[in-house]
């Protein structure tokens, strides 16, 4: 009898929380969600799996997610394996000729199949491709000694609509092209930056293995404006790794998306918390 009554009030909650959820996807039916999977948010094949659910659900309910994924931890193991020393400079990988072959072959091959294959064992129709697909992500070479480590110029998002409307969930490994042909590396969060801003995104979803953005007491700041996070950075309270992630978020927003947020990715149902609850989840940048 107890089971019982604790499996009605469990159904009960359940109940509730879908009824208020209803505002936010009327609100977000429609919308595009770019979402920034790191590769420490695929740390387990449960976690791969929770969160491809997520995925399913939030194209069911009427959204439209696109997923940019990195691969760090996997392509650093391929590396090793295959005895190429890799070099890091402010945190961002030295891209030779010969780490770029493995970074594609990482990332465009196991990691964005292994995402594709996930989405679709729960019901979504997932489609992998990377930034060389139909010109996607045309680059420049970025700034510094990084080498083949590309700025994104241009996104054709023609490519990612046309998925959309056919209701396909795009899953978009980081490697662009060049106007000669080359093959770039793009940083993940610097890849999923434009290409919501080549879709003028309502969202831009970037999952870390960290809350947010915190304050110098190391409380999670929830809301904050592009001049605040200025602020924060040159105060020094935003430093080391989340300085190119805040400024990524920047970018975004400078370039149409609505809002950005830095989230713990490793948190189950963490997309849908911040999508369809009052509560939310990660900081919030907006304009």
């Amino acid at each position: 009898m107890e089971k019982s009554k604790a499996m009605e009030r469990d159904s009960i909650a359940t109940a509730r929380l879908l009824s208020e959820a209803l505002p936010l996807m009327q609100r977000y039916d429609g919308a595009i969600v770019v979402i920034k999977l790191g590769g420490n948010a695929m740390s387990s094949d449960a976690a791969m799996d929770l969160f491809a659910r997520d995925v399913v659900m939030m194209r069911q309910c009427g959204l439209n997610p696109v997923i940019v994924h990195g691969g760090g931890p996997m392509i650093n193991a391929m590396l090793e394996k295959l005895a190429i020393e890799t070099k890091f400079i402010d945190g961002k990988r030295v891209s030779t000729p010969e780490t770029v072959e493995v970074v594609e072959m990482v990332l465009s091959g196991k990691v964005n199949k292994k995402i594709v294959q996930a989405i679709n064992r729960q019901g979504g129709k997932a489609v992998g491709l990377s930034g060389k697909d139909g010109n996607l992500i045309t680059c420049v070479k970025a700034a510094g000694d990084l080498g083949m480590v590309g700025e994104p110029t241009h996104i054709n998002a023609d490519v990612i609509t046309s998925l959309n409307d056919s209701r396909f969930i795009p899953v978009i490994a980081p490697i662009g092209t060049g106007e000669n042909g080359e093959t770039f590396n793009i940083n993940g969060d610097t890849a999923a930056g434009a290409i919501a801003a080549g879709l003028n995104a309502d969202r831009l979803l970037l999952l870390t293995d960290v809350e947010g953005v915190k304050d110098a007491e190391g409380h999670v700041l929830t809301n904050l404006s592009a001049a605040q996070v200025t602020t924060l950075t040159k105060e020094g309270v935003i430093a080391g790794g989340m300085i190119p992630k805040t400024q990524t978020a920047l970018d975004a927003i400078n370039n149409g998306v609505r809002a950005v947020v830095i989230m713990d990715g490793r948190a189950p149902h963490a997309c849908l918390l911040e999508l369809f609850t009052d509560y939310g989840a990660g900081s919030m940048i907006r304009a």
